[in-house]
């Protein structure tokens, strides 16, 4: 996520509750992208340090765990800016120009020039951190599915270019005489079928012999399984793993005003606005135009108030907002009160964890150092395995 200070309610109905949830089932890796923030505000240097722990306690306060998940800051790592630059040498041009969120940031922030190598390479900059740790998986929203398809196309690509190591086709010859002969004519038409097809069931055919033989036959490696999966795929040995999009829930919490919840915008709830805050923001929400009166009966579905509601409100609230606008038997103050409940509820304890983390700043920057050093380990081996690859390890 870019640094922008404290969050509000819709980064944490947008993404914060699903990385909560996802830190329980999986080895997940959350950082700080402060080197992304410079592709657009390259000129807003002052602000970006206080951005990013301001951050990095709204996480933790939402309930990242840093005993569960690795939790870092980008640019600590420079090996994210080697693999990016490696990678930049076999990324088609016209990969990232394709990009649609390339040509629509450029129409949206017309007040900025973006005629940069930086915005330009950014979705290759994000390939580079997403691949660095051989992620499976990527958490996004429909809209950034095209980031995480870019992310595989590069690493395929890598793959192809420097996953055949010298004598690949003399030890893929090698591991395959391991196994039997009706083995190897199984693999071998199965490969055929997924290079000329791209069938999905000759591929979980020939990864599953693959796989039997890893357990069964007696001094198999690692080696001879990526080999082998590798010569399935057409590729070489699998340097870098082509990850997933991890289509999580997302909610798109709507502002004050309607539209969209941005601070840019002045429509947000912050996540750790006080209570006296949150009352006065939401009973200030426009509601629908067409009660202009108290005695005026309305439309929930016209009202953005009524959005809140079905994020905050359960069912029998909801119906009681339904039954008393429709008939003017409530009036909007009457509406909007449980939404101001139900959000000081939630904030409670991200307020309670938050004052513990400011009072105690360095406790919040030993979490990034440890997450960093943690991410570290895991990226440097990365750049092992690339290095070795490409020649590079002299």
């Amino acid at each position: 996520m870019r640094p922008t200070g404290a969050l509000h309610l819709g980064h944490y109905h947008g993404a914060l509750k699903n990385w909560v949830r996802l830190q329980e089932e999986h080895d997940c890796f959350y950082f700080v992208a402060d080197w992304h923030a410079l592709t657009t505000h390259y000129e807003d240097r002052e602000v970006i340090e206080k951005n990013v722990y301001e951050m990095v306690i709204d996480w933790i306060a939402a309930g990242l765990d840093p005993d569960k998940s690795t939790i870092f800051i980008q640019s600590r790592l420079p090996e994210h800016a080697e693999l990016f630059t490696l990678l930049a040498m076999g990324t088609p041009l016209g990969w990232l120009e394709r990009v649609p969120t390339y040509k629509d940031q450029m129409d949206k922030l017309k007040d900025r020039d973006l005629a940069t190598y930086g915005f330009l390479g950014y979705p290759l900059l994000q390939a580079a951190d997403i691949l660095i740790y051989k992620a499976t998986y990527v958490p996004v929203g429909e809209d950034q599915s095209s980031h995480v398809e870019l992310t595989r196309e590069v690493a395929r690509r890598f793959n192809h270019l420097y996953g055949r190591m010298g004598g690949f086709e003399a030890k893929v010859a090698a591991a395959l005489a391991r196994l039997s002969k009706d083995d190897q004519r199984y693999y071998e038409k199965q490969r055929k079928a997924f290079g000329e097809t791209g069938s999905a069931d000759a591929w979980g055919k020939g990864e599953a012999l693959v796989r039997r033989a890893s357990a069964a036959l007696e001094g198999w490696t690692a080696d001879d399984t990526e080999l082998l999966l590798g010569h399935l795929r057409g590729s070489g040995k699998s340097v870098l793993t082509e990850p997933q999009a991890l289509h999580t829930e997302v909610l798109r919490l709507p502002g004050l005003d309607g539209t969209k919840m941005s601070k840019s915008y002045g429509n947000a709830v912050l996540m750790r606005d006080a209570p006296a805050d949150v009352a006065k923001k939401i009973r200030g929400m426009a509601t629908d135009p067409a009660r202009a009166r108290r005695t005026d009966p309305g439309d929930p579905e016209k009202c953005p108030v009524w959005a809140l509601h079905k994020v905050y409100s359960d069912d029998a609230t909801r119906d009681w907002v339904v039954q008393g606008c429709k008939s003017a038997g409530i009036g909007c103050l009457d509406c909007k009160q449980p939404v101001i409940d139900a959000i000081v509820k939630e904030q409670q304890p991200w307020r309670e964890r938050a004052a513990a983390l400011t009072a105690d700043p360095k406790k919040v920057h030993w979490i990034v150092e440890m997450g960093t050093e943690r991410a570290r380990t895991v990226a440097r081996q990365t750049m092992k395995d690339v290095r070795e690859a490409m020649g590079l390890n002299y």
